[in-house]
């Protein structure tokens, strides 16, 4: 079993030992995909869309807070029946923001989702290349990296290539 142990420790030793130091870097991708021009464009072409419905589906829920308030004041002025077909309208229209709300979270979901694949899937390429004409074997995301010299990363680089690639993505 000794035996079996300490093959695989030489074996490893090995293998890293033909990898060299000067062939692996790293990348931070959380700021290439978010400072990216077209990563950046996308975020806040997002912002903006988020915060105008907000500002929609606060003014119709307001609405219907002064609706409410309205119907409450008139509950003992209104027959029974005329009270809860009231309510049920504005049970109705309260169930009907809602799920639009729902509706809107999962398009903002799905175009965030379909953006970062569309960076990524030109950001790809961007990166085999620049690893091939550079003779680099190993490219790791920063946030796996525990220490490293800073002229191991390649960030700045490729950011800029990227941003050379492509202006926007052209989100609507």
């Amino acid at each position: 079993m000794k035996k079996i142990i300490i093959s695989l420790i030489i074996l490893i030793l090995l293998s890293l030992q033909s990898l060299k130091a000067d062939t692996i870097y790293f990348v931070d991708f959380t700021y290439i995909l978010n400072q990216s021009k077209a990563g950046k464009g996308a975020q806040d072409f997002l912002k903006n869309r988020i915060k105008t419905e907000n500002a929609k589906f606060n003014k119709l829920e307001k609405k219907i807070l002064e609706d409410e308030k309205a119907l409450i004041a008139k509950k003992n002025v209104l027959k029974n029946e005329e009270y809860k077909k009231q309510l049920t309208e504005l049970r109705k229209r309260v169930a009907n923001i809602q799920k639009n709300k729902r509706s809107f979270i999962a398009d903002i979901d799905k175009k965030r989702s379909e953006s970062r694949k569309k960076l990524l899937s030109v950001l790809n390429p961007i990166m085999k290349n620049y690893m091939k004409e550079n003779n680099i074997k190993i490219l790791v995301d920063k946030k796996n990296v525990l220490l490293g010299d800073s002229s191991l990363e390649l960030t700045k680089q490729i950011t800029d290539l990227l941003n050379k690639e492509i202006k926007s993505l052209n989100l609507k």
